[in-house]
């Protein structure tokens, strides 16, 4: 009897041992667990909103040039469709005139042209009346043929311009869409940092010394300055102020950095495109050294940002998303050029 106790024993002890090696054995076979991934360093996240925000204001400019193009593009279509359109009146009321003609030509060659010449009391006078419709119909066909070549040129143009509206307007929906998705990855790094909740607040306009700008220049200085503490919209400003942007900016009242600028210029009756590339080529160009207040500075070898200098190395700009409109040193950034417009 014992030595059947110790043989089940025995067997129980093994059962045991081999569940343990298994499960050891399992062990060792299975795969570590994942590591959770390092959260990134406020350093990190701080250099990926730097580079998201940059990227952001690439594509505002970007937008915004394709929506200056796109304008171009539908008014040389209208102005196209609109002289198509009175090339075929002409055509229309010249054909009235060869047709009158014809009839008329018709109606006197239907008699023997030299019984009528040997019949005639002014025999002169019926060699004249058909020398004079025979010039003016051939007159009338090469008109007829000149319009006909102008209005297929006219129809050409329409369609180009149509179709260059049509493809500019694809290249935009595709920059808005970008825009959207960096938006997007950009507000996400902004919550891990803790920003954009709450807006500065709008400080007091620094006094600027003229330092040689002209009164417009210096007026459109004061309207810029005037707007400090509005926020950034993407594709915000108008020349008559703020308004609301365009897909991140459409619930923002406020202004991007060429809208500022176009706003400014718009007060002293200077009119500027909503581009930055635009404004770029809208006056004289002048080195750092040189600048004086009302000068547009422009920044980034694709000039996707801008402001405009006041004087004492700083700048009034509508800098990114989540900001508003402030003073700051033009240092610090890639200075691409600066632009005298008054």
């Amino acid at each position: 009897m014992l030595r059947g106790a110790d043989a089940r024993l025995s067997r129980l002890a093994l059962s045991a041992t081999g569940s343990v090696a298994a499960v050891a054995l399992v062990t060792l076979l299975a795969p570590p667990p994942a590591s959770a991934e390092p959260e990134p360093s406020r350093r990190e996240l701080t250099a990926q909103q730097r580079e998201l925000t940059d990227e952001a204001e690439r594509l505002t400019e970007q937008f915004n040039g394709l929506r200056v193009r796109l304008q171009q593009s539908q008014r040389a279509a209208k102005a196209a469709e609109q002289n198509a359109r009175r090339q075929q009146q002409a055509l229309e009321e010249l054909r009235g005139e060869v047709a009158t003609m014809a009839a008329e030509t018709y109606k006197n060659g239907s008699a023997d042209p030299s019984a009528a010449f040997v019949s005639s009391s002014d025999p002169q006078a019926v060699l004249d009346r058909s020398a004079t419709m025979d010039y003016f119909a051939r007159q009338n066909g090469t008109r007829v043929a000149a319009l006909l070549r102008t209005i297929q040129a006219s129809q050409r143009a329409q369609k180009s311009a149509s179709d260059r509206a049509r493809q500019v307007e694809q290249l935009a929906a595709d920059s808005q869409r970008k825009k959207k998705e960096l938006e997007g990855k950009l507000a996400k790094v902004e919550r891990k940092l803790n920003i954009g909740a709450a807006l500065p607040k709008k400080g007091a306009a620094p006094a600027v010394d003229p330092d040689g700008a002209s009164a417009k220049a210096m007026g459109a200085v004061k309207a810029a300055l005037g707007q400090l503490g509005l926020p950034y919209s993407w594709g915000g400003g108008t020349p008559s102020g703020p308004s609301f942007g365009i897909a991140q900016g459409s619930n923002i009242k406020g202004f991007d950095c060429s809208g500022l600028t176009m706003y400014a210029y718009a007060q002293v009756g200077i009119k500027l495109p909503h581009y930055t590339g635009s404004q770029f080529n809208a006056g004289t160009r002048v080195s750092r050294g040189a600048l004086r207040p009302g000068d547009l500075v422009f920044f980034h070898s694709d000039l996707h940002h801008m402001g405009m200098y006041i004087g004492n190395g700083k700048m009034v700009h509508a800098p990114q998303t989540g900001d508003v409109i402030k003073v700051s040193p033009i240092s610090g950034r890639p200075f691409a050029g600066g632009v005298r417009i008054a």
